[in-house]
């Protein structure tokens, strides 16, 4: 089975917005209480800072707050497809959001992204992590994350309130222990959207004045993000649109005139091939999936920032994790640059109905992926990371450990293969070129990680 299917055994559980979004009046305010003092650096032993603290903010011009959110949630009925139905409602709740937003207005996008904070490690998450931290902020965007369920607040030792109780001991989104199986997450993330987009009292964008505002969430929190745009949107009418990172392939509803954007890895398309998640939902006015061949559910670019922030925070070397598959390291092609460009087609596609470009699907021969002679995957957004390779890059593995299958090896190729594919260095660096392009051309990454590409092309040793 999957790993990410067994998570949640392990761990549980009109228009296209030609105009700025207006909160739903369906939606209570929560009372919004903070910024919450920061009385120690990131690292210190009192623990006494937002946990998973940014430490580049300051470098690119942006401040880090955090904020607690209190209120009463509802608890929904959410059927396949079917808008959801309140099942019981007046639940106290406490809960918080982590604000990172330009210090400075004229440096505001005017974009909110409302991330739901992932918490299949059994704590809270972030896409900040996992390699978008800098495009968001030279692009402007202000970026929120909220802890939306149990396991981020309550798992023993990871949880926020083990973690720091005496910063994060009133927290709790299960009604002291009366609903503990994530019911009111989706009221939470709502109540969080309208705290920022209407506030009252407290503002947690600083006076910043927001447009509109995107619902993303990677991997378990992609799939509570698909239920919730079928089952709570009709109801909330609260977000503009939404992005669905690696997650289980939502089948959404097309009804509802809200973009939705999904991305995969090749960890994601070999599980659509084996029958564990559903097929890929053609593309549509509302809808978009791009599939990234050779990318892994958990890279390096994530993991790497992962363990930092974890050994950091805890004192702890994070655990190692021995897979089946040789592997020199985490899979390096950089799924986050189709990402960032994925971002700015949906901020388009959203402000003036431009739709983003169309991407072809990794190839399957049955239940399995299509493959070249070098074992790599065939089809799908082909980055030159991959189209032009110096290592065996997959998005699988397999082992003990459940997290192995997503955890896609890199294991560099020996010098005597590099040495038959580029000759020269000039012959590498010229098809690494080839690539960028076409990419770029087609909108499948941005000008900036096309340089940055091109620029390690050019340094580097290969065919030397």
């Amino acid at each position: 089975m999957n790993p990410f299917i067994a998570g949640f055994v392990m761990f549980l559980g009109l228009g296209l917005g030609l105009g700025a979004a207006t909160a739903s009046a369906a939606v209570p305010n929560p009372t919004v209480i903070g910024p919450i003092p920061e009385n120690a650096p990131p690292g210190d032993l009192s623990r006494d800072h937002t946990f998973f603290a940014s430490e580049i903010v300051d470098d690119f011009g942006y401040v880090e707050e955090e904020f607690f959110i209190e209120g009463t949630a509802n608890a929904y009925l959410t059927p396949p497809l079917t808008t959801g139905t309140i099942v019981s409602s007046g639940h106290p709740y406490v809960s918080r959001i982590v604000v990172r937003r330009p210090a400075k207005a004229q440096r505001f996008n005017g974009t909110v992204i409302l991330e739901w904070l992932n918490v299949t490690t059994g704590m809270d998450v972030d896409s900040w992590l996992a390699g978008n931290a800098e495009h968001y902020m030279r692009e402007g965007y202000a970026w929120i994350g909220v802890s939306a369920q149990r396991d981020g607040i309550h798992a023993p030792f990871t949880g926020l309130r083990d973690w720091n109780p005496a910063r994060y001991g009133t927290l709790d989104v299960t009604n002291g222990g009366t609903l503990p199986d994530d019911e009111l997450g989706y009221d939470i993330f709502s109540q969080a959207g309208q705290a920022v987009m209407s506030p009252v009292g407290v503002e947690p964008l600083g006076g910043l004045q927001a447009e509109r505002i995107i619902a993303r969430g990677a991997s378990q929190s992609a799939f509570r993000l698909g239920i919730y745009y079928n089952s709570i949107q009709p109801l909330a009418n609260l977000f503009d649109g939404f992005v669905l990172i690696i997650g289980p392939n939502s089948t959404v509803r097309m009804d509802l005139g809200v973009p939705v954007f999904q991305l995969h890895t090749e960890t994601e398309a070999i599980s659509i091939a084996l029958g564990e998640f559903p097929p890929v939902q053609p593309d549509s006015d509302t809808h978009r999936t791009w599939q990234v061949a050779g990318s892994a559910h958990v890279d390096a670019a994530f993991s790497d920032n992962f363990i930092a922030h974890f050994e950091r925070d805890f004192q702890l070397p994070w655990p190692l994790i021995v897979c089946d598959l040789p592997n020199a390291g985490f899979n390096d092609v950089r799924f986050h640059h189709v990402v960032n460009a994925a971002q700015e087609h949906l901020v388009r596609w959203v402000k003036d109905g431009t739709p983003p470009p169309i991407a072809p699907l990794i190839e399957t021969v049955g239940p399995v992926v299509a493959r070249d002679e070098l074992g790599l995957a065939l089809g799908g957004i082909r980055i030159a990371d991959l189209e032009v390779p110096t290592a065996y890059n997959v998005g699988f593995n397999s082992g003990a450990h459940p997290f192995c299958p997503l955890l896609g090896p890199h294991v560099p190729f020996v010098e005597e293969m590099l040495d038959e594919l580029y000759p020269t260095h000039g012959s590498y660096v010229k098809q690494v070129s080839a690539v960028v392009q076409d990419n770029l051309a087609a909108g499948y990454i941005t000008k900036r990680d096309g340089r940055e590409t091109l620029t390690e092309a050019a340094r580097s040793d290969f065919g030397k």
